[in-house]
């Protein structure tokens, strides 16, 4: 300032041209919650500590690989087992451990194959716990992996594949966290959910009983998909003798079937008494390694290979949330935010668990309780798709859609953190004009790339703030410099409505 002048001489006055600009935040950093075979960083523990991977090869790194999914056999003609695959060999049947549900085991390693392969990318790990050899999922270490993404901004998706082995209660209350936390405590990140069951029929009741127990809060900030996939992440060579837990019984199996067959020789029937002894040292010369039995046994059993294909299928049924979390990252980088992610092929998918027709999809994406769950469809020569887009606030006009609810995420959370400049700024002409030109060069750069709806700026957007405009002379002398922007967000073309008629020949 002139006044400030008391030697003679020149100065040189250098004024900022140009507002402060916009940088757009992330949109696809999805936080995986779960468990996990360790938590290490070169020494440093890091289990509950929210811990950010671009790739799967460094969650490997830093938290192993697959848990040990293991297998019983028991006669069929025990009643308390759940009869849920012959084995092929007459009399047996195939069973988790322990009589443990099929869905009674550790989801989260298998589903980051899965969103990595969907195009998934940088993403954050909260491992709760290591795997115990009899899997025990407990609700109150999930709900505290959420708890610990209070204090991280990046994340922006919530995906729990874990849930899905709790009680259908559990899971709900966990689920309910989940839209708590993203809709009430963050604002800033949404959540996508799996249906309980979802490998069962429509018939059975999975999507109801979903519905009837959610409740109604802040279903804008989360989406469901329906029904579970079986997918091709765990491959045949994955699956092996390590897999069976009661190998008394797989030997009594292969004895049966080699004897019905003629087969039971000498040296077959030693290695079979290696398959049956459970205290065996693998590291005497004696005894072959699970690797040398596996290649035996599955040249000279069909049963045994059959049990190891059923086996690869019952591990491949995954729950899709962790796939969807690919897909919103793939279509986020190659079309933007605002393009709905839906009509997406699934990779590594063989098909959903159950096939959705035309007329069971009514219901799903259109019902009178507003619960919308988006359907996973198989269409013949297309693949495995996703069909749908709605969040399971279906009935609001505002946030009906996944692709709206996300940009206006996006678009509130880059503009909070670019005006956190102007706090403590004197709340004048000059900074609500910089601040108006930073939110307009924002909001058009987001126009030109398609994300808002308009043949022009003016039409997709308007931004307002000043005295008389927003604020009245008493929130100035609080403090308080308010900006109203309207936004129109695109909408995508959920249904396309052809209409053809008959016209006279005119010649």
């Amino acid at each position: 300032m002139a006044g400030a002048y008391k030697t003679p001489g020149v100065y040189i006055v250098e004024k900022n041209a140009f507002p402060n600009s916009v940088v757009e935040v992330a949109t696809a950093v999805p936080a995986f919650i779960g468990y996990t075979k360790i938590a290490d960083n070169k020494g440093s523990s890091l289990t509950n500590k929210p811990w950010r991977i671009t790739s799967l090869a460094e969650f490997k790194n830093y938290f192993g690989g697959e848990p040990e999914d293991v297998f019983e056999f028991a006669k069929n003609a025990d009643a308390t087992i759940p009869n849920d695959f012959k084995s092929g060999a007459d009399g047996y049947i195939l069973k988790r451990k322990n009589s443990k549900p099929d869905t009674e085991r550790y989801f989260l390693y298998r589903s980051m194959q899965l969103f990595f392969q969907n195009g998934g990318g940088p993403c954050y790990i909260v491992s709760i716990g290591g795997y115990a050899a009899d899997p025990s999922i407990q609700k109150a270490d999930l709900e505290r992996g959420i708890d610990l993404l209070l204090k991280e901004q990046e994340p922006t998706m919530l995906v729990i594949p874990d849930a899905m082995a709790l009680s259908e209660g559990d899971a709900i209350a966990l689920q309910q966290a989940s839209l708590k936390h993203c809709g009430y405590q963050m604002k800033n990140r949404f959540a996508i959910l799996d249906v309980h069951d979802g490998y069962k029929e429509l018939n059975d009741n999975p999507v109801k009983t979903f519905r009837d127990d959610l409740g109604i809060n802040f279903l804008n900030y989360g989406a469901a998909y329906y029904p579970w996939l079986n997918t091709s992440i765990v491959e045949t060579a994955d699956v092996g003798f390590a897999n069976f837990a009661d190998r008394a019984a797989l030997k009594q199996l292969l004895l049966d079937e080699l004897t019905a067959a003629g087969n039971a020789s000498t040296d077959l029937s030693a290695i079979l008494d290696q398959v049956g002894d459970t205290g065996r040292d693998v590291n005497q010369k004696t005894y072959l390694n699970d690797d040398e039995l596996h290649k035996i046994l599955f040249a000279v059993s069909t049963s045994y290979g059959n049990i190891l294909l059923a086996i690869k299928r019952k591990l491949n049924l995954l729950p899709p949330a962790a796939a969807m979390a690919g897909v919103y990252t793939m279509v986020d980088n190659a079309r933007g935010v605002w393009k709905a992610p839906a009509n997406v092929s699934l990779a590594s998918v063989i098909s959903p668990t159950v096939s959705i027709t035309h007329d069971d999809q009514e219901d799903l994406n259109v019902t009178t309780a507003g619960k919308s769950v988006n359907a996973i469809r198989a269409f013949v020569g297309e693949g495995t798709l996703v069909w749908g887009a709605r969040t399971l606030d279906g009935n609001s006009l505002d946030w009906r859609y996944i692709n709206v609810r996300r940009t206006m995420i996006m678009i509130e959370e880059s503009l909070r953190l670019a005006t956190k400049a102007y706090v403590f700024e004197p709340n004048v002409s000059g900074t609500w004009v910089t601040i108006r030109g930073m939110a307009n060069n924002f909001l058009t750069g987001i126009w030109k790339r398609g994300g808002l709806a308009g043949a022009s700026p003016e039409d997709a957007f308007s931004v307002s703030v000043g005295l008389g405009e927003t604020m009245t002379a008493d929130d100035i002398l609080e403090g308080i410099l308010r900006v109203s922007i309207l936004v129109a967000v695109s909408r995508p073309a959920e249904f396309i409505e052809i209409t053809f008629q008959q016209q006279m020949q005119k010649s």
